[in-house]
């Protein structure tokens, strides 16, 4: 049986009478693009620091690539990079001094290739002389990325890396990510773009105050939790009582839910009955903004 590249048992930790998590259960398997979501507070940022060695669980385990975090820490924290969510770097450092710095943490001393590799990728050869506090916010949280790539680690970690950046660098961005995650490493995502994680990641667990209270496919979960939507504007307000579910926004467009495409005819029938003429329609696919919603609302 394959090793996972991140497992998580039982994982409880408290902050006083805070339980910031409650007996978490997660199995990442190596190769995957994992997504953990929730809301603010909801303990994702907390599981990421017991992962990282940062915190300690007050119950259970983690595992990176088979080695617990806590009794056999070094071959795990070698195994694992993380982009925090916040903008930490040293204002002393030039960009390439602070990744030579991060690969010497590693033992790694002749690393000059991979930095360079690194700094092209993620658009920053023009910055590598250049001092770390000189940089916009955006340039900064790419260098957090390439410290957390210096050291090759099989899992990556990114806490809202996208984070206050740029559209064009988001798209570089995840350009890389996703080359990374092609060649065999495991990413782990937390983001409240929810539409990044509905495209990048093959599985997805919910965080709802500490305890995980959705987890399944990406397309599983679109099929459970979402429903299509057909929205409409008519030329002349008419009674709607014979859609339900019907949903009247001001701006006159009405919002109709609907689970199969057959259902679609029908609706446009008894507006025609009803003498209703409609001027626009769109058909909406299910997203992963109503799934999370619905799965917040329904814990």
């Amino acid at each position: 049986m394959t090793i996972p590249a991140i497992s998580v048992r039982g994982a409880v930790k408290r902050y006083g009478q805070l339980q910031a998590l409650g007996g978490v259960d997660l199995r990442v398997e190596q190769g995957e693009f994992f997504g953990l979501l929730g809301p603010n507070g909801a303990g994702k940022t907390t599981l990421i620091s017991a992962l990282a060695g940062l915190g300690r669980l007050d119950e259970g385990a983690i595992e990176v690539m088979g080695h617990d975090v806590v009794t056999d820490y070094r071959q795990a924290r070698r195994a694992l990079g993380v982009v925090p969510q916040e903008l930490v770097f040293d204002p002393f450092f030039t960009v390439r001094e602070a990744l030579r710095l991060q690969s010497g943490y590693f033992g790694l001393t002749r690393n000059d290739a991979w930095i360079d590799e690194i700094l092209a990728h993620l658009d920053l050869t023009a910055k590598a002389d250049a001092n770390m506090r000189m940089l916009s916010g955006g340039m900064k949280r790419r260098v957090l990325v390439a410290q957390a790539l210096v050291h090759r680690p099989p899992v990556i970690v990114l806490d809202e890396p996208t984070a206050g950046v740029d559209v064009e660098l988001r798209q570089g961005l995840w350009g890389f990510i996703r080359k990374l995650n092609t060649d065999g490493h495991t990413i782990v995502l937390t983001t409240h773009y929810l539409e990044e994680a509905e495209t990048l990641c093959h599985r997805i667990a919910m965080l709802k105050a500490g305890k995980v209270v959705a987890l399944d496919t990406t397309a599983n979960l679109l099929k459970r939790f979402a429903t299509r939507t057909m929205r409409i504007r008519l030329a002349e307000p008419i009674g709607l009582d014979f859609l339900p579910g019907a949903i009247e926004e001001d701006s006159g467009w009405v919002e109709v839910p609907f689970e199969r495409f057959g259902e679609v005819e029908d609706m446009l029938s008894r507006i025609r009955l009803s003498g209703g003429f409609i001027e626009e329609m769109e058909l909406g696919a299910p997203d992963l903004e109503k799934v999370f919603v619905g799965v917040m609302q329904d814990a």
